[in-house]
């Protein structure tokens, strides 16, 4: 976000005295520029000009050397009398030698707090005490230097005009507050002094000088000038990649000129680092104005300068020194040192390269100021995750008359800093096309605002912000939006801005009255009653980020051929590590459970909705549209058909006990059950039979204490039970922690969606039987209960599996299971062989079923 530094904005626009960040930030708010935060003055209490006047070295014990001085801080010093009036001055340590008697430096003195904060007091140190400190840049924050001390006639400051006890926060600017500011995507614009300072004249009214436009200095190209060609033979979304691009040279600049100490002030204090001097002017005027420029060596550049696309293979190691493999989409600069356009020299609008930079040798430099398009910056800089400052400002869109006027001011800065001449060769490839009139009717503000505002005033406000406005057939004004505003495209664009000058606050607040007959979706109900169900029975619902990686399906133990490991990976992952959408919740889940335990919370019961990606080997492949252009119908469905199947899904986790221990008892540990139970909750919130049988192989479960949940048409829904042991050892989960995992979506699909109908509540009395079977260890519960079932007939109201039992008595492989019968008729009381019949039904279907025989 951009830094403002007051006294720089003033360089455009008229500010009143006193103004503070507070009252510059409630200003620039009223036309859409909100305060992101206003950051303090870095330096506080006394910070002086002082002058050394002797300088002892004395070496220490542990092989360092340390300076005893004698600084002359004026009316500060030990009895408040100036050095050169016979007073006292005061004894300081520093452990730099970078300065010596006679130097100009900054002393803190006892009371002040330098940027960390670090406050500074008089101490004992090294034998003496020393009684202030003699700074560096980095610790007044206005540089990395470390090493050396401020001299400030070194940074360019006069002699002349420095006293010792001159305040040098004043000097320096460290008490000045610097607002930053939130800038929406649509205002490029005001990423630069030049738009914020028009912005608040917007505000006030003050009167705003605009040093942006043509000034009649700017020379016009020349045939000698450094050749420029645009070979884009095949623009994305129908628009060349560059439509302007300046050239100017400057010779004979001093390689060690310093950057001036009121333009290195101005870029620190706008959040930029100072560099070199050429280097440093090109940001300099990319902030004023905002028009983003580049300097190179000329002496490493051969004409013509070639802009084109990418070819399959180049690489580029950017200034940051990093080697980037290019894309056939990126822009690139490029020269001729052996053919045209053969040499990667930069990304055009994102980064230069190192192979022609400035460095400290460079004397002849070749300045660049151009005009790329938005779209073609922007998916460049995210390619390659460069979001430099050259990119803020051309995705967002740059003036594109600016390169002219920006180009003269580098060339005039060079010349003025850096004793540089002006070469009368100049370059100027320019294609630009002006911005179309829009139509505008006069009434079309007042139609979308509400607000009733005159022809006068809507004439006036448009041409405030810059556009040209003419009249118009019947009742319209023909606006010709300003250079530097390409996002003024249609009307509704228009009346935002008489409505944003003229004032919100202008707008009334009407309240929408709510359209009858809508609210929740029979999906969304269902959802939330799931939620409601599972937190009722103990769960805690947790959100997880659907990213992992393939080390995470090897911590679940899932075989290579498993479909679980067909995943979506993402082309620009938020981590490099986990780059792939998850296909199953408990993936994510578990890491939610293991970061739990690994801070000591090993008691949990927790649960997640949420999407999972489920793609198809060999599925059509989503196509990637280009931007700035409304996809035809076709290209929508290939769109859709290439989006995998993302359904929605419940899981949960438990681990610890589900009980919790106390005087009352140990507590109980969750089991298997626990899962099962859990996941057919869900079932039951949903309103849909779900049909529990054992599994024998699905990880990350346990192979003999694993549930599988179906329909009953026999469509898969989920799994519940013991998490495989080798998992849990892996996570570092607390041992035979259990988990489900059910397909919400299915579950929707499954049911009938209709509503519940309550039973008729009988009169009569019921009749209770109590049935305990003798079946192989093998056969489910749930087989057993469906002969029941099916033998009871309709008579049978209930039906539950009370006790679980196996004993030597049964036999080798052999358990019983007790079921509890309650029976009713809705019209009588049953009779004994009544009851009879159903009993000897239940023991027949049972046998026949589940080869379950009746135990005595």
């Amino acid at each position: 976000m951009p830094l403002i530094v007051k006294d720089w904005l003033a360089d455009h626009v008229e500010l009143p005295a006193g103004l503070t960040a507070e009252r510059l930030a409630a200003d620039l708010v009223k036309v859409g520029l909100e305060e992101e935060a206003i950051h303090g003055a870095a330096v506080t209490g006394p910070l002086v000009v002082g002058r050394v006047i002797e300088q002892h070295p004395e070496p220490q014990k542990n092989g360092k050397t340390i300076n005893w001085c004698q600084v002359d801080v004026g009316a500060l010093n030990v009895d408040g009398v100036p050095v050169a009036e016979g007073g006292t001055p005061r004894g300081i340590v520093c452990g730099a030698h970078n300065f010596g008697p006679g130097d100009l430096v900054v002393v803190a003195l006892p009371g002040a707090v330098l940027p960390g904060p670090f406050p500074i007091a008089s101490r004992k140190t090294y034998g003496h005490v020393s009684d202030g400190m003699i700074c560096s840049q980095r610790e007044l924050g206005l540089g990395e230097d470390h090493a050396g001390i401020i001299v400030l006639p070194r940074l360019g400051y006069a002699e002349a005009d420095l006293t010792p006890g001159q305040d040098a926060i004043a000097l320096l600017g460290l008490g000045e507050e610097v607002l930053e500011i939130n800038v929406t995507p649509d205002r490029g614009y005001a990423f630069s002094y030049r738009g914020v300072a028009r912005e608040y004249a917007h505000s006030t009214g003050a009167k705003f000088t605009d040093r942006g436009v043509l000034t009649g200095a700017e020379p016009a190209a020349t045939p000698d000038g450094f050749e420029v060609v645009v070979n884009d033979a095949a623009p994305i979304h129908g628009v060349t990649g560059c439509d302007r691009f300046v050239t100017r040279i400057v010779r004979g600049v001093d390689p060690s000129a310093p950057t001036p100490a009121w333009l290195k002030h101005r870029l620190e204090g706008s959040g930029m680092r100072s560099i070199t001097l050429a280097v440093d002017i090109t940001n300099y005027v990319m902030l004023d104005l905002g028009q983003p420029l580049h300097a190179y060596d000329l002496a490493k550049v051969a004409a013509p300068i070639v802009v084109r696309r990418a070819a399959s293979g180049e690489r580029l190691v950017t200034l940051d020194d990093v080697d980037r493999a290019l894309d056939p989409e990126d822009l690139l600069i490029t020269d001729s040192p052996s053919g045209p356009g053969s040499r990667v020299l930069g990304m055009a609008g994102v980064m230069g390269g190192e192979s022609s930079e400035v460095s400290g040798t460079t004397t002849d430099v070749l300045v660049e100021a151009a005009h790329f398009d938005p779209i073609t910056v922007a998916r460049t800089a995210r390619r390659h995750k460069l979001p430099s400052e050259a990119a803020k400002r051309f995705e967002r869109g740059v003036d594109p008359v600016l390169p002219a006027v920006a180009a003269q001011r580098v060339v005039d800065l060079l010349v003025e800093l850096g004793g540089g001449t002006a070469d009368p060769a100049v370059s100027d490839l320019d294609t630009t096309v002006a911005p179309a009139p829009v139509a505008l009717r006069v009434t079309e503000p007042e139609r979308l605002s509400g607000v009733v505002y005159t022809p006068e005033q809507v004439r006036s406000t448009l041409e405030e912000i810059g556009a040209t406005v003419t009249d118009g057939p019947e009742d319209t004004f023909l606006v010709t939006p300003p250079s530097w505003r390409p996002d003024l495209t249609g009307p509704a664009d228009l009346v935002e801005e008489v409505v944003r000058i003229q004032g919100y606050d202008q707008v009334p607040s009407v309240l929408p009255a709510a359209p009858g007959g809508r609210g929740l979706t029979a999906e969304q109900r269902t959802r939330r009653s799931v939620t409601r169900a599972l937190a009722e029975a103990g769960f805690v619902e947790t959100l997880s980020y659907p990213f992992v990686s393939a080390a995470e399906y090897d911590a679940l133990g899932l075989p290579a051929d498993d479909p679980r490991r067909v995943s979506l990976r993402l082309a620009n992952p938020l981590a490099d590590d986990k780059p792939l959408l998850r296909t199953n919740l408990l993936v994510t889940l578990l890491d939610t459970v293991r970061r739990n335990v690994s801070r000591g919370l090993t008691d949990l019961a927790v649960f997640e909705i949420g999407l999972v990606t489920r793609p198809q080997p060999g599925a059509p492949v989503a196509p990637s549209l280009p931007g700035g252009v409304r996809p035809t119908e076709d290209e929508l469905a290939a769109l859709e058909a290439g989006v995998p199947a993302q359904p929605r899904r419940v899981a949960g986790v438990l681990t610890g006990r589900r009980e919790p221990a106390g005087w009352w008892g140990d507590g109980r540990v969750a089991d298997w059950a626990d899962a099962v139970a859990a996941a057919r909750l869900v079932a039951e919130k949903v309103g849909v039979e779900v049909i529990v049988t054992a599994d024998t192989e699905h990880l990350p479960w346990h192979p003999g204490r694993c549930a599988r949940l179906e329909l009953a048409d026999g469509t898969l829904v989920g799994h519940a039970g013991e998490l495989h042991p080798k998992v849990v050892e892996r996570l570092g989960l607390p041992a035979r922690s259990v988990a489900f995992e059910v397909d919400l979506s299915a579950l929707v699909a499954g049911s009938s969606g209709e509503p519940v109908v309550a039973a008729a509540v009988s009169a009569f009395p019921a009749a209770k039987e109590d049935l305990a079977f003798v079946v192989d260890e093998s056969v489910p519960a749930s087989v057993v209960e469906a002969a029941i079932v099916a033998g009871a007939g309709e008579l049978l109201e209930d039906v539950s599996l009370f006790d679980v039992f196996t004993g030597p008595q049964l036999g080798e492989g052999k358990k019983s299971l007790a079921y509890a019968l309650r029976l009713r008729a809705a019209d009588r009381t049953l009779g004994a062989d009544e009851v009879r019949a159903v009993r000897e039904g239940v023991v027949a279907a049972a046998a026949a079923g589940a080869g379950a025989v009746l135990r005595a």
